[in-house]
């Protein structure tokens, strides 16, 4: 059984950077495809960024250029940097763990982190 524990979130001001962190064990890590969700109150859970066996990377457009995805597969590890915060990057964020090498879909949930961007 995959479980996934995340870890780094907390409450940061604008402009601020946080780095997200999530754990694996249970699985081979490095042949899976990894992601990261967030879901802001009253909103839909949303697509943050992936990142696939061989280490390809896709962003959602309102994180591109802020926010950096990548994977240490020696730790069994994702990671979700993020950087120039902005209040409505406030949500609870969800690690993925894919089952296939170049997606996410279908996966396993983490239990999420919260992260809270305000002055």
């Amino acid at each position: 059984q995959v479980q996934l524990v995340e870890s780094g979130g907390g409450l940061v001001q604008p402009g601020g950077s946080l780095r997200l962190s999530c754990a694996a064990s249970g699985s081979i890590f490095s042949i899976y495809a990894m992601g990261w969700y967030r879901q802001a109150p009253g909103k839909q859970r949303d697509l943050v960024a992936t990142i696939t066996s061989g280490g390809n990377t896709n962003y959602a457009d309102s994180v591109k250029g802020r926010f950096t995805i990548s994977r240490d597969n020696a730790k069994n590890t994702v990671y979700l940097q993020m950087n120039s915060l902005k209040p409505e990057d406030t949500a609870v964020y969800y690690c993925r763990h894919g089952m296939a090498p170049e997606t996410i879909e279908p996966g396993y949930w983490g239990q999420g982190t919260q992260v809270t961007v305000s002055s």
